[in-house]
Parts: structure tokens; sequence; C-alpha cells
């Protein structure tokens, strides 16, 4: 009886002063909203360096806290392309962060975890911190809530035990997403091997997903959902920081990357990871650099854009941004 009495009260006061019973669900859009008028910052250096890394990360006033997870690609065997260990070393460790990945769903030199943990370790990641390969031990489930295309989103199963996650993440140019930033990196990235097909295929399958790859936009929209999953996850206990260098028109996890045709941008920062992914993509079309031309083209080729204007939709964060310079 007191059960349906709470149900009552509840319904009672939703409908007198708009207060919602799906108290998990409001929680997290509130967790993800911004107060009134408030335009997301974007903090900024051009000066690519260890100690502007480490000031960027201050410069949020968010202290991470707790078990440290630090996401970031650590590069395909054979490849270059990734953010080098000495230039995230000074930052990793300020924080006692462990280096956080999931294995591949693509085949190659990270598709198993001893082979992703070996590419880790010859790439320079475990010299300077702990590697978790976190779907080494299989996948759990997170919640997405007002997707179209997931209502689940398969993510490593070490992952809920981490307090605290900064995503890092290599800027540049994506063979299926236009681009690669924060939001591919919190949603592919932090995706088990499977849950990785579960977002290329839009929630289709969990087995091969280039068998039958859906409509482009429902997989740029399929990222934006699982990312979504991940900043309520977290709450406040998430940073974004990209590094935009090394344009490259291809990701780091291709061992044969095109060379970068355009100079690098500089380091960037939000709590805000739409927000942060819309100044990368505006820096390289604002750039005087005419090798830009080739970075826009696969953006655009691949319609990447949309992914943000997606993200901004469902809630995931903001197009609009004072990008504030720090240099």
């Amino acid at each position: 009886m007191k059960k349906y009495i709470n149900i009552a009260l509840c319904a009672f006061l939703s409908a007198l002063i708009g207060i919602s019973c799906n108290t998990r669900a409001q929680n997290s859009e509130t967790q993800l909203s911004k107060k009134d008028n408030e335009t997301p910052k974007v903090y900024m250096f051009k000066e690519i360096s260890p100690e502007n890394l480490v000031k960027i990360y201050e410069a949020l006033n968010r202290k991470a806290t707790g078990k440290v997870a630090v996401k970031l690609s650590t590069g395909e065997p054979g490849g270059h392309n990734f953010l080098q260990p000495a230039l995230i070393k000074d930052l990793v460790q300020k924080v006692n962060g462990t280096i956080v990945e999931c294995n591949t769903a693509y085949g190659g030199g990270r598709a198993d975890t001893e082979s992703h943990l070996k590419a880790a370790a010859d790439h320079g990641f475990t010299a300077i911190a702990p590697v978790d390969i976190m779907d080494s031990e299989g996948e759990t489930a997170l919640p997405v809530h007002g997707g179209k295309h997931l209502k689940e989103n398969y993510v490593g199963a070490h992952y809920p035990n981490y307090d605290f996650t900064i995503i890092l993440s290599h800027f540049k140019g994506h063979a299926m997403g236009g681009f690669g930033g924060a939001i591919k990196n919190m949603s592919i990235g932090i995706a088990s091997s499977t849950g990785k097909a579960w977002i290329h295929s839009a929630g289709k399958t969990k087995g091969n997903p280039w068998e039958n790859l859906p409509a482009q936009d429902d997989f740029l929209e399929s990222m934006a959902e699982a990312a979504k999953s991940v900043a309520e996850h977290c709450g406040e206990k998430i940073i974004y920081i990209s590094v935009a260098n090394n344009l490259s028109v291809d990701c780091d996890c291709d061992a044969s990357p095109e060379d970068p045709k355009m100079g690098d941008i500089g380091i960037l920062a939000s709590l805000d990871p739409v927000a942060l992914d819309k100044a990368c993509t505006d820096l390289v079309r604002a750039s005087e650099d005419h090798g830009k031309i080739h970075l826009i083209e696969r953006i655009d080729s691949r319609h990447g854009m949309h992914t943000l204007e997606y993200g901004e939709q469902i809630g995931l964060g903001s197009q609009k941004y004072e990008l504030v310079k720090l240099d």
C-alpha cells in the first residue's frame, strides 16, 4: 500500500510542479545539462608540449580523483600516428592514471588482449603507466537513454571500476566517421570488441558489422548515443582533452596512415565533448594552411558534422562554445 501511495504522490507532484518520477534518467540528463545561458568553454594552447597538456587539464578546474582512467589510442602496430608517450607522460602520472583501451573489432594487431598489450608496450605506453585492456574479461552494458538506434552500449567489463575518466584524444581524420575526436574516443574507444560492432552496425549485430553496414548517418548517430551513455555514467567525473597534431586524414587505428598535409593546431580541452569536437573542426576550417582541404574533404565526404548535430540534439553537449586561448 505504501508503494502505491508513493507512486500516486509522485505523479501528483509531477503534474503540479513538473517533478519527474524517473529520477535516474532525470539525474543523468541533469548531469549533462548546462546552467541557463551558460556557453561551454573550450580552452586552447597553440604550443603542444607536456607542460601545456598539464596546464590545460588544470584550467578545466575539475580534479581527477580516485581511480583514474585515461582513455587514449595506443595505436595500431606499424603505425606512428598516435599521441606519443613522451607528450602525455606528465599528465598521466600527475593524476596517477591508468591508460585504458578495449580490443578492436576489425582484426589487426590489437584484436586480442595479448597482442594489444604488446602493441602498447612496443609503442612505449606500458613504460609510463599501467595499461588496462578493459574487455579482457568480457563486457558490461551501460543504458542509452533517448536513443534511436541503441538501447545499450557495451563497454569493457573493467570500466565501471574507475572513478574518473579523462578522454585524451588525438584529433585527426577518420575513414568512417570523417574525423576522430572526443566523441569517437569515448564511444568506439570505450566499447568492448563486440560493443564496437554494435555501434558500427547501429545496434543490429555484435558479430561482423562489415557484412551489412547501416546508413552512414545511423552509424554516426550511434556513436553519439554511445558517447552519451558514457557521459551519463560519469556525470561530473569526466573531462575531455584533444591534441590536434599530425593531422592525417586517417586515424590511429590505421597501420599505414596517410602523411599529414596540414600543420598542427594545438591542444584543446573542455567539459563538453560536442563543443570540443566542434572547436577542433572549426579551427581546421579557419586555418590558412592550404593542406586543410584534404582533412575537410574527409570530414564532409563522410557527413562527419552530423555526429555533432545529433549529439547536440540528444543532449550530449553544445555546438556553441567560447574559445579561451591560454597562450
